[in-house]
């Protein structure tokens, strides 16, 4: 028998993920609130890609009470923000099974999200929590749908148990992403590809406060917020995938082939500003290399720049971008000046 994937947070990668699940033929549900799920409901799941726009008509439900007691061949996909992460856990984890027991009990959980903190608040309550380094290109186009503008294939997902190892579990389902034009690579060793992204997100709070990260001034910005983050990393002792092996994997698998009449525009945090949401993921990727730095004594002045400016503009919903690069240098320069005077 074949898994029921239950999709918590159906909106760009749960969308996407989810979509092409139920393209290849695999049982899937859509856990979604709000214009979403009202849209989802009404009209079904738009998935626009490269080889065309695919409506599938999924059930679609607000939480686990509509759903009865889940199955025992039910695998759980966590694609909620990290910020998130504490009321999805909350909600599904005393979901009952059917045959006894709970979902936290006797239930895969997938944590497939930027930044490495979910599966940690997971394995608190969840027996069986899995890691996946999420390298899908996705937008939130409006409610009810969304773009993957992939292709070949649709996004690469490094998958494996957290905190490390791998089962047979892992193997069937990467089995099934692979059906659904993703390559999903079983791995023991995921946090390693999870703190390479991490890096690699550290981008996203620049990019949604000052836009594409396509100038000379923004790229040299970044280099200098990554270094930052490398040397946290590595303090820590955090072992993290390469620039070269994470080009020679994923090589020339994945291409950009954005619609013309929706063209991607900017990453997830980006996407949260622009959607208006009042929240943001920048304390769970820039405030982690924050959170490392403080407990091992390396200090993180850029990081936790982009930190806060990330969560002002969250919670004063200021436009996406509207902080010009100069003036974040500036603030940059002045940041790293005063914990060097200090």
């Amino acid at each position: 028998m074949g898994y029921r994937y239950i999709v918590i947070g159906a909106g760009a990668v749960g969308g996407t993920i989810g979509g092409r699940l139920a393209g290849a033929g695999h049982e899937v549900v859509l856990v979604a609130r709000g214009a979403q799920y009202t849209a989802l409901r009404e009209h079904g799941l738009r998935l626009r890609t490269p080889d065309g726009d695919h409506t599938h008509h999924l059930p679609t439900v607000d939480g686990p009470a509509a759903l009865g007691d889940l199955r025992p061949d039910d695998v759980l996909l966590l694609t909620v923000k990290t910020q998130d992460t504490e009321s999805a856990l909350t909600a599904w984890g005393p979901a009952p099974v059917t045959g006894g027991g709970t979902a936290a009990e006797r239930l895969p959980l997938i944590c497939a999200q930027n930044g490495v903190e979910s599966q940690r608040l997971a394995l608190r309550r969840f027996h069986r929590v899995y890691g996946v380094c999420v390298w899908l290109p996705s937008t939130f186009v409006e409610p009810g749908v969304v773009s993957a503008a992939g292709a070949p294939l649709t996004g690469m997902l490094h998958l494996g148990r957290y905190p490390h190892g791998t089962d047979d579990t892992a193997h069937r389902i990467a089995a099934d992403l692979a059906k659904s034009h993703f390559e999903a690579p079983v791995v023991p060793d995921v946090q390693r590809w999870q703190y390479a992204k991490l890096l690699g997100n550290l981008a996203n709070a620049l990019e949604a406060v000052s836009g594409p990260v396509d100038s000379a001034a923004a790229e040299a910005l970044y280099a200098r917020v990554r270094a930052e983050g490398e040397r946290v990393l590595d303090a820590a002792g955090v072992t993290y995938a390469g620039a070269e092996e994470q080009r020679r994997t994923r090589g020339d698998k994945i291409t950009l082939l954005p619609p013309p009449d929706a063209p991607r525009g900017g990453g997830s945090s980006w996407q949260s500003l622009t959607r208006g949401t009042g929240t943001i993921e920048a304390d769970h990727l820039n405030g982690e290399i924050a959170l490392l730095g403080r407990l091992h004594g390396v200090p993180t002045p850029l990081n936790d720049l982009l930190q806060r400016l990330a969560n002002t503009f969250a919670r004063e919903r200021r436009a996406a971008g509207s902080l010009p690069v100069a003036e974040l240098t500036r603030l940059a320069d002045d940041a790293v000046a005063f914990v060097q005077e200090a």
